[in-house]
């Protein structure tokens, strides 16, 4: 772990190192890892996803058996250093940077995270006038089949914000990766900084993240590989989608209401969120 402590230079990934050490005295490094980062994610998206809560919850439960009351408040002291390093920063790749610090990723698998500050370079390459973008189309759309943590789209989330944009409300975030845990860790940061949209965990070769929409509002995979971040059910979003199903119907396309993939929870269920300055909202 000392090794780990010295890759980082954020004093809130090392006071995350220090927590997480803690738990590893006895047990394996990814599984805790995974541990943490899944039921992290759950304790989010249940607040949200009523389709998929069920069974979520019994994988909470399932993992939570695992330990004892004072490592479970360790794991809570652990997202707490997230939320708060995440807070002090957006424009960072605070869960990839540790999970390639503490040495997790699968080498076998050519699993290597792109370095936040290229992915910086990228969205301000690819991405060079959002506002006109969004001018014209009225709100945008930016997809990562192979996400990892989601550094490309968090970079690419704080280059809208530098251009001015309030990606919370212009910009429908969709991601994908094959593997749960990285798929989480993005699911994660997105929900931490307020991004509308779903990450879909599964293949993206032979199960690539598809819509019934030509915008992606209305996903329409497997709905258990669906992670629909807090801001997805933002009112500005749910009246979108609403539009989207109606052109379905009016082009005599096949109603998007028989599935649950899209299902809303009751609009006196949704959450509200603190407001900062800048007019963007946050979860905590």
């Amino acid at each position: 772990m000392k090794k780990a402590k010295r890759a980082v230079t954020n004093s809130y990934q090392k006071r995350f190192v220090d927590l997480f050490d803690k738990l590893c005295y006895s047990r394996n490094r990814h599984s805790v890892w995974s541990d943490f980062v899944l039921m992290a994610a759950i304790e989010i998206s249940n607040a949200v996803d009523q389709v998929n809560a069920p069974e979520r919850a019994e994988t909470y439960k399932r993992i939570s058996k695992q330990y004892n009351d004072s490592e479970k408040e360790v794991f809570g002291q652990m997202l707490g250093v997230v939320v708060e390093g995440m807070e002090e920063s957006t424009d960072q790749d605070f869960l990839g940077e540790l999970y390639m610090a503490l040495e997790l990723g699968n080498d076998h698998a050519g699993q290597f995270f792109t370095p936040y500050c290229v992915c910086k370079a990228m969205a301000k390459i690819t991405a060079p006038n959002i506002p006109d973008e969004i001018s014209k189309r009225g709100w945008i759309g930016v997809n990562d089949p192979a996400c990892g943590a989601g550094a490309t789209l968090v970079a690419f989330a704080n280059e809208c914000r530098d251009q001015g944009v309030n990606y919370q409300t212009s910009v429908l975030f969709v991601a994908q990766d094959i593997d749960y845990t990285v798929g989480c860790m993005c699911y994660l940061q997105l929900s931490l900084m307020g991004c509308a949209g779903y990450v879909v965990i599964d293949n993206s070769i032979t199960n690539p993240s598809t819509s019934y929409d030509k915008h992606g509002l209305l996903p329409s995979n497997n709905p258990s590989t669906i992670w629909y971040t807090p801001f997805y059910f933002r009112d500005m979003w749910h009246w979108r989608r609403v539009a989207a199903q109606m052109d379905l119907i009016f082009r005599n396309t096949k109603p998007v209401t028989e599935t649950k993939a899209v299902e809303e929870p009751p609009q006196e269920e949704q959450i509200e969120f603190p407001v900062e300055k800048n007019g963007q909202l946050r979860l905590f």
